[in-house]
């Protein structure tokens, strides 16, 4: 390797055979024996190293090698990018993988109306928005969705264009914008942006689906013949695509610890953690308000677990109410006993009641964050939930919640029967839950692209948000 370049043999050191034990016991017996052969190649190493390898000669050579590409480099009619960073009118984009999702507003929504209110003339793009499956506010903001939204059924039905995502994303022209924001599932990190401004990536997990939900995946959908042979080496190509667009990012904030962790074992990124914005003040304490429920809340997908409670509370017999909508919400229905209540979709309002009021909250699944279970302790109800993802994060065992270790109905049950209501303070769920307020987070996303924006000559401290 290298040493062949750095020593001479015999002159600053000896160089021996690779893996062969008996040359190099041999080289340092014969250097033992010999003390003044030790002091003469000492020297001789000290003055190779001062005249090959000193910093100054380093300099020396990068000097040489400017003069001589300096005269090519001028030559060019591309603009400096120092000089582009610093024209005033910079502008902020937002990147969105899409705004369809079924069951209404969730964390990632959320996390959107926060950052829009901080950069509320940023357009966003995403690659496809159903105005009717978003809040009513979304409807005025300056929302550019990509080719895919001319597909049919893409606005109801968008997972069949997963694999397009790539492509129209990349499509997006990004030039005009000196920083780039991110919101990505999968799809959004990969945006194109000019080499001089800065991207920002809140990441809300790398694609478990492609990564180690793969397998569970696979089994749990139900895919005919044809799609399980094709399905495989597709996502083959979209991982080898997740991972090469992850190089794009300058910089990534991860949703919680877990998150973090994954982007580095997948992406081989450090990331900074900033906990997604929780209205706090959307709900209040009223320990006399309390009733013998039980709340789950959420959108009716297959990894949430809803089925799970579901089960759970059938066998218990405990009443318990369903807020939320989505694909899996028919086949949910059907499983549920007679002291289980769905509501469907809720308006704000609603739900802040139901969290008040119950009695204690249901997290079954294992989040990358778990935003609802936040909103229930700011409503000073405990939590439930499976120790894994998120919830780590966001819960304090026995005091704001109870854990339980397996996905299973047992688990759940012995974990509800063992948490002591007696001596559960709202009070401290509550003071829990500030910690992950939306003005704390959009505080540190102001931190994060203040330095980008100060670069680009775009102001950070307008009116604060109310």
């Amino acid at each position: 390797g290298g040493a062949r370049e750095i020593v001479l043999d015999g002159e600053t050191g000896l160089l021996v055979r690779p893996k062969d034990p008996t040359a190099i016991a041999n080289a340092v017996l014969s250097l033992a024996a010999s003390p003044e052969r030790r002091r003469q190649m000492g020297v001789a190493a000290r003055e190779r190293a001062r005249q090959q390898f000193d910093l100054s000669k380093h300099a020396e050579r990068v000097q040489s090698l400017y003069q001589e590409l300096a005269p090519r480099v001028s030559a060019r009619t591309v603009s400096p990018p120092s000089t582009a960073r610093h024209q005033p009118g910079s502008r902020v984009a937002i990147v969105w993988d899409h705004l369809a999702t079924a069951g209404g507003a969730g964390g990632a929504e959320r996390t959107l109306e926060a950052l829009h209110e901080m950069f509320p003339d940023a357009p966003i793009y995403t690659t496809i928005y159903n105005s009717e499956r978003m809040p009513a506010a979304c409807r005025s903001w300056d929302i550019r969705p990509s080719f895919l939204q001319r597909m049919p059924f893409a606005r109801t039905h968008y997972a069949p264009y997963l694999p397009l995502m790539p492509m129209a994303v990349e499509q997006f022209d990004l030039r005009p914008f000196d920083l780039v924001i991110s919101g990505s599932f999968f799809a959004a990190k990969g945006a194109l942006t000019r080499p001089d401004a800065t991207h920002l990536c809140y990441c809300f997990t790398p694609s478990r689906y492609l990564w180690e939900l793969r397998h569970e995946y696979l089994r749990l959908q139900q895919f005919n013949l044809i799609e399980r042979a094709l399905i495989p080496p597709l996502m083959t190509s979209l991982r080898v695509w997740d991972e090469a667009s992850a190089r794009r990012v300058d910089s990534y904030v991860a949703i919680s610890s877990c998150v973090a962790d994954r982007i580095r074992k997948h992406y081989r990124r450090e990331a900074i953690v900033v906990a997604p914005p929780v209205d706090v003040s959307r709900f209040h304490v009223d320990r006399r308000a309390v009733e013998d429920f039980y709340l789950i809340v959420g959108r009716m997908v297959s990894y949430k677990r809803m089925d799970l409670a579901i089960q759970a509370f059938n066998a218990s017999g405990r009443a318990l109410v369903v807020i939320g909508d989505g694909v899996e919400r028919s086949r949910l229905q059907r499983q549920a006993g007679p002291t289980i209540r769905f509501l469907g979709r809720q308006p704000d309002e609603i739900v802040a009641h139901y969290f008040t009021r119950c009695k204690a909250f249901i997290f079954p699944a294992e989040e990358d964050f778990g935003i609802t279970a936040v909103e229930a302790q700011a409503a000073g109800r405990p939590v439930i939930a499976y120790r894994r993802g998120g919830a780590m994060d966001t819960i304090v065992d026995g005091a704001t919640g109870g854990f339980f270790d397996e996905q299973t109905v047992d688990a759940l049950n012995r974990a509800i029967e063992a948490f002591d209501f007696e001596s559960f303070d709202p009070a401290a769920a509550r003071s829990n839950a500030e910690r992950f307020d939306r003005a704390r987070f959009q505080t540190e996303i102001r931190a994060l692209t203040a330095g980008a924006l100060h670069a680009t000559g775009t102001a950070t401290d307008g009116p604060s948000p109310t």
